[in-house]
């Protein structure tokens, strides 16, 4: 009998496995923020829940906040430890920077935390050539990377650094997936949160400072953990954030605001819709779920999910044997491909039959012929023996 807590569900919602879970950009939402900025999203970092999103699909300019995928790449890439020769070319980079000089030397860690922090292009330049030799080849193989590794789905980068190039673009979603995936890295957690800190470098000694306003507390809020700022021109302010409260820990990427004030108003009111009505919750582990033909399946690990605060949930198998966790309004909060049992029928049906009796069957059969084989030829030979004598 199948269970009571499951229903059926429309045919494109039991076909969906994203790497986040689908929101309908026209789903109901709880005081739903106004947002200025072009493009946004806004995704719980643990469950991979979408909780608000804008234009999230649409491809856009991401000026520096390509540097987060520079960064992920070079630490899953490379050594930390390396030395790292800075070359003519990083060194005449436009830009931001943190005035490398020709020659100098600097280790893969340092020019990754210059990158970050302080947003220097001409360190995505020397850590580009490092890693790939050049620009281009670099470019390659970041966005193999990033389509393979990650699962981006519209994005195309040319540089390490974000400078305009019309070919250069992503999307919100393809930024918040890039995030997700880089904050499980303790090494890019740690500069992706760092405040400031001190550069040593050849021809400038300083402190370096995080240009991202709530990160360095001149905008406060509550559980801030990262973020990276950007600005050109053609894609005008960019902004990602991280933020956590209680089980809650969000992502909440800006695209094209026209002004600073925009992508920060943006932003906080995003964290706000976030931390003021939604909830973590969780399937739990070790529980059977059935099919529409009675099959079995087994939930080996807890599902999380982040829901509205007391929302009714409901939970739908669907004919490939995804789980799905479903809100009140339809859209997926929360989705597992699940493996299938056998059937109790066929388990009992093997379990009565001992391997070691099974064998011994299978090899008495040719014992018996070659005992018999045996005992013909004896006979064959002493009748043409017989034979012999007689004539």
């Amino acid at each position: 009998m199948k269970q009571f807590y499951f229903v059926l569900v429309l045919v494109f919602l039991m076909t969906s496995l994203s790497p986040f879970q689908v929101h309908a950009e026209g789903a109901t939402k709880i005081g739903a923020p106004a947002i200025k900025s072009d493009a946004v999203i806004l995704v719980d970092a643990n469950t991979g829940s979408i909780l608000y999103e804008k234009n999230s699909r649409t491809q856009m300019y991401p000026a520096s906040l390509t540097k987060m995928a520079t960064a992920i790449y070079a630490i899953e890439k490379g050594n930390l430890d390396d030395v790292v020769s800075v070359s003519a070319n990083a060194y005449e980079t436009d830009g931001t920077r943190v005035y490398l000089e020709e020659g100098e030397q600097v280790t893969l860690k340092h020019l990754i935390q210059g990158l970050l922090i302080n947003s220097g292009n001409d360190a995505g330049v020397a850590i580009a050539e490092h890693l790939n030799g050049n620009i281009e080849s670099f470019a390659k193989s970041l966005n193999q990377y990033l389509k393979e590794e990650i699962g981006v789905e519209q994005t195309h980068f040319t540089n390490p650094h974000g400078l305009f190039d019309e070919n250069h673009y992503t999307t919100a979603y393809d930024l918040a997936l890039i995030t997700k995936y880089a904050l499980k890295n303790p090494v890019f957690r740690e500069i992706f949160g760092t405040k400031e800190l001190a550069w040593d470098g050849e021809s400038w000694d300083t402190t370096l400072f995080s240009h991202h306003l709530l990160l360095r507390g001149e905008i406060p809020y509550e559980g801030i953990t990262g973020g990276k700022t950007g600005f050109v021109q053609e894609s005008r302010c960019t902004l990602s954030t991280t933020a956590e409260q209680g089980d809650l820990s969000l992502i909440a990427i800006v695209l094209k605001a026209e002004r600073d004030e925009d992508a920060y108003e943006d932003t906080v009111a995003l964290l706000d819709y976030g931390f003021e009505n939604f909830e973590v919750s969780e399937v739990a582990a070790n529980k059977k779920f059935y099919g529409e033909q009675n099959e079995s399946y087994h939930l080996k690990k807890p599902l999380p999910f982040t829901q509205k605060k007391n929302e009714d949930v409901q939970l739908a198998m669907n004919d490939q044997g995804v789980l799905q966790v479903l809100g009140d309004d339809g859209r997926q909060l929360a989705a597992k491909q699940l493996k299938m049992e056998m059937p109790k029928e066929a388990m009992g049906t093997r379990a009565e039959i001992d391997p070691a009796d099974l064998s011994k069957k299978n090899h008495l059969p040719a014992i018996l012929m070659l005992v018999f084989l045996s005992v013909g030829v004896v006979f064959l030979q002493k009748t043409i023996k017989n034979m012999k004598k007689s004539t």
